[in-house]
């Protein structure tokens, strides 16, 4: 099977390179692997270009595998660029051996859960070491396929082409959506992920008004919902056989999906069920995300006083999040305090569903961001989101990652 050797040298700390000479190709020698090109990345989408070059030029027509250093985003950008480029050729099945080198690791850290004794540098070698062994196996990513469609205009005029990008992390509006398109500017100052930190302060206080549909995943043809008294899912009291879509109005605080992973940090838990899908055979789900003012016992109005004394709420919730996931369980007492226990309503609705609609109102121009693995799209006036989760067509196609 052809080997590519592909890492992005400006990743997180930009410590790529060193980490490659001085570990990540001697193992790879140490086992006999000769890879066909080792190559560093120059520019945002070259890790397609790169790839999408050697296929065309290969004689070999199988699987190949990547050796990857980099974080989330050099991921999402082979996705997208490998699924946009013509090919007179259908792609193989493309196995990847992460190194993880960028900012968070979201899908290196659900893959490999860290541990406070591990080594730094073989911690970071796992899914190589996994590649290199006598029986290796890789696992197939679902991914969430994200539209942005524009509105809907009546003939003779032509309605504007859709927008695509396709994540294997995850997919977002609000909060988070917020915190990615503002951390940006903090990237040169900040590199690490403090820099999502300072962004979550700076726009704890915004709701964002939308409406949102909910879709069912096949085999269970409902959508379901966690319930923290029996730890699973249930049916959604709102989703039925006959009727399964689920309308959702707004205000919302925090609104994010995740596809193949249970963390968006090494100890950010944020859909802690999450990982458990990628061992079942079937349809691929989106685990999703929900906090909504509105359930909270004494929302009264929305005012500046009501956002700020919610932002305390969302900070504990997502400050639960690193609590190995501990948000899930959090209910509201009678007078809208938060509790760890009892029978009032859950402060986060974290639902399973094949796919959402995201459909901001005009006025809330914050409303309008997406988020796919760090991408930032943006729906346009009366336009829409969708997110649906999809899984590889068959065994020779799509993407796996050495685990």
């Amino acid at each position: 099977m052809p080997v590519l050797v592909i890492y992005n040298p400006v990743s997180g700390d930009r410590s790529a390179k060193a980490l490659f000479d001085d570990h990540v190709l001697p193992l790879l020698h140490q086992h006999k692997v000769t890879p066909d090109k080792v190559v560093a990345t120059e520019s945002s989408g070259h890790v397609g270009k790169i790839v999408a070059d050697f296929l065309a030029s290969s004689t070999v027509h199988g699987p190949i595998s990547v050796v990857l250093g980099s974080g989330d985003g050099t991921l999402h950008e082979l996705i997208n660029v490998l699924n946009t480029i013509p090919s007179s050729k259908p792609l193989p099945r493309i196995h990847l051996a992460l190194v993880p080198a960028g900012t968070a690791n979201a899908l290196y850290a659900s893959l490999f859960p860290p541990s406070p004794g591990d080594d730094p540098i073989q911690y970071k070698l796992k899914s190589v070491q996994a590649f290199v062994s006598e029986n290796h196996r890789s696992i197939p990513l679902n991914l969430a396929v994200n539209v942005i469609s524009p509105p809907h205009v009546p003939p003779p005029a032509k309605t504007g082409p859709k927008q695509v990008s396709i994540s294997a992390v995850v997919a977002s509006t609000a909060l988070h959506a917020s915190i990615l398109h503002d951390s940006e500017a903090l990237r040169a100052s900040d590199p690490t992920i403090e820099r999502f930190k300072t962004a979550a302060r700076q726009n704890i206080t915004r709701w964002y008004y939308a409406s949102v549909k909910l879709f069912p995943r096949k085999g269970p043809e409902v959508v379901e919902v966690y319930d923290p008294e029996t730890g699973g899912f249930v049916a959604h009291e709102a989703s039925t056989e006959d009727d399964p879509i689920v309308d959702l109005i707004g205000p919302f605080a925090y609104f994010l999906s995740t596809v193949n992973v249970d963390r968006l940090e090494p100890a950010f838990r944020i859909s802690p069920k999450a990982k458990n899908m990628l061992e079942e055979e079937g349809a691929a789900a989106l685990d999703l995300i929900i906090v909504r003012p509105m359930r909270d016992p004494s929302y009264t109005m929305d005012s500046e006083d009501t956002r700020k004394a919610f932002a305390e709420k969302v900070g504990a919730v997502l400050g639960a999040a690193y609590q190995d996931g501990a948000h899930i369980a959090l209910r509201y007492a009678e007078d809208g305090s938060i509790v760890s226990e009892g029978t009032g309503p859950t402060v986060v609705e974290y639902v399973r569903c094949g796919g959402w609609e995201w459909e901001p109102d005009d006025v809330d121009e914050r409303a309008h961001l997406v988020c796919a693995d760090g991408e930032i799209l943006t729906i346009p006036t009366e336009g829409k989101a969708t997110c649906t989760a999809a899984t590889p067509m068959n065994d020779s196609t799509g993407f796996a990652i050495y685990a």
